[in-house]
């Protein structure tokens, strides 16, 4: 006897039986060696069951280690923009000394994660930005009133260089580093969580 055949609008696949698929492995039946395998790992995978590789490491957190070396680059950059800003305008600007301690503190406490030394550590690098920056600021303005680059003030004559920030402070100057160091640590704080 022989079936009639599948009217035009069925499908005419639905009577097929699927194809049969060799026995996977994992699935109650022994692991296949490797020649027997329809595929082969990728070369950066041998080794690897099956061809896959783990999932990376998570991005390491909580290093405070890691978090000072980041601020205290950031330190350094801040600092001699903040240096360029004082020097090529000859004057403080206080909104540059609150970015010198809102980068240091942002940087420090997302690399350091919840570390509870991370905020001071970047108060501290902040204030020292700010007190280098403000004397790159200071050897700026000096080196285009003197014969000498703003290399050999700082390395040469360093004391002279300290002197004429000492005698250029005045209460302002201790607001802006009372106000980089609160937006190290608030930025610090806040960029750990």
């Amino acid at each position: 006897m022989t079936q009639p055949p599948p009217p035009q609008d069925a499908n005419p696949y639905a009577q097929q039986q699927p194809p049969q698929q060799p026995p996977q492995p994992g699935y109650g039946y022994p692991q296949q060696d490797q020649q027997q395998q329809p595929y082969a790992p990728f070369p950066q995978q041998q080794g690897q069951p099956g061809g896959f590789m783990p999932p990376p490491p998570a991005p390491a957190r909580g290093n405070l280690g890691l978090g000072v070396l980041a601020g205290f680059v950031t330190m350094l950059a801040a600092a001699g923009a903040y240096g360029g800003i004082i020097g090529g305008i000859e004057r403080e600007i206080g909104y540059a000394a609150v970015g010198v301690g809102f980068l240091v503190g942002l940087v420090t406490g997302k690399v350091a994660g919840r570390n509870p030394a991370a905020p001071v550590v970047a108060v501290i690098m902040s204030l020292i930005g700010v007190y280098f920056g403000q004397l790159l600021g200071e050897a700026i303005i000096g080196a285009k009133q003197l014969p000498v680059t703003v290399t050999e003030l700082f390395i040469d004559h360093f004391d002279i260089l300290n002197e004429a920030w000492k005698a250029d402070s005045d209460f302002l100057t201790f607001v802006f580093f009372a106000i980089a160091g609160i937006a190290a640590f608030g930025a610090a704080k806040r960029s750990a969580g």
